[in-house]
């Protein structure tokens, strides 16, 4: 008994933390997350800013001379801003739900023991994270083939699914849902469908919320397929009216003659350096707001089957 207890105590010492290390540890992951809250705050501060400041004095952490007129000049844009907001909650939405279905779908086939293919399936899901056909064939494929130009398909179906997300998905099933639940179920007479449906997924919350949540970062963040694909202006998303506001300062101008003011004035007007990053405040919020509400099966997803005892 002396022994176990010995035992015991002699590892336990090793998952002790002593005060002085927890202390270094705590300075660590507040600088880390200073790191990573400073630059939205001066982000913040430049939308809060006066665009004469803003020349004078440059970027600060709090703004030198307070002044709401990015905001004001957004909402004055607002058919503009909200259509493109408009775009951005559409794509987000519908391809998270389909992402998020084709994805567990895929996943949950290749964690089955028994499936045929499961093999070659697991090979063509693998490759693509080591290689990739590239940027020109996949512009042919979409934009050719498919016909996706200028729709809003083009910046739903290129995202849908990845090979890093299946792979979660099929780690998840496969430590997670017991065979026998699948062999009892199929041994009732329910089909795959009826299984995956009314079994699998309502016990895959955690996995379910993890892919939703790289989805919708994913899709609410890009900017790069709308860049390729999109031509029209009114299938902009917002983060590509701000790719465009960083690159071209004159891109909310574009649109002076629909609002019967002069390209002169609004060029004179606008508040160039304010709004830019009033536009990325307005993109980063949605995501700041909904992050706490899926972080628990975030985790909870991700260290599934990490470790198994």
């Amino acid at each position: 008994m002396s022994s176990k207890g010995n035992f015991e105590t002699g590892l336990d010492k090793f998952n002790r933390i002593r005060s002085g290390t927890n202390v270094v540890f705590h300075l660590i992951f507040i600088v880390l997350a200073l790191l990573c809250l400073i630059p939205v705050l001066v982000v913040l501060s430049i939308s809060l800013t006066s665009e004469d400041s803003i020349r004078e004095s440059g970027y600060h952490l709090f703004p030198t001379v307070f002044s709401g007129d990015a905001y004001y000049y957004i909402v004055q844009q607002g058919a503009m801003i909200t259509k493109a907001l408009g775009i951005s909650v559409l794509v987000t939405g519908l391809g998270t739900v389909l992402g998020v279905m084709l994805t567990t779908s895929m996943g949950y086939v290749l964690s089955r023991p028994n499936y045929k293919l499961k093999g070659l399936l697991t090979w063509i899901v693998f490759i693509p994270m080591v290689f990739n056909g590239g940027l020109v064939s996949s512009y042919y494929i979409n934009s050719n083939m498919l016909g996706l130009k200028d729709s809003v398909w083009a910046l739903i179906l290129p995202l849908a699914v990845s090979s890093f997300n299946v792979i979660i998905c099929k780690t998840f099933f496969r430590s997670t849902i017991p065979d026998a639940l699948i062999e009892s179920a199929e041994i009732d007479g329910s089909s795959q469908l009826r299984i995956y449906f009314s079994i699998v997924l309502p016990i895959s919350l955690p996995v379910l919320a993890t892919i939703g949540l790289f989805l919708c970062f994913a899709y609410w963040n890009d900017w790069f397929q709308s860049m390729l694909y999109i031509d029209n202006q009114s299938l902009y998303s917002l983060q590509a009216l701000l790719n465009s506001l960083m690159t071209n300062v004159d891109a909310l101008a574009k649109n002076a003659s629909s609002m019967g003011i002069s390209y002169a004035e609004l060029v004179a007007t606008m508040p160039k350096e304010s709004a830019r990053m009033a536009v990325a405040i307005v993109i980063v919020v949605p995501v700041a707001v909904a992050y706490p509400f899926f972080q628990k099966y975030f985790i909870s997803g991700l260290t599934v089957g990490a470790v198994k005892g």
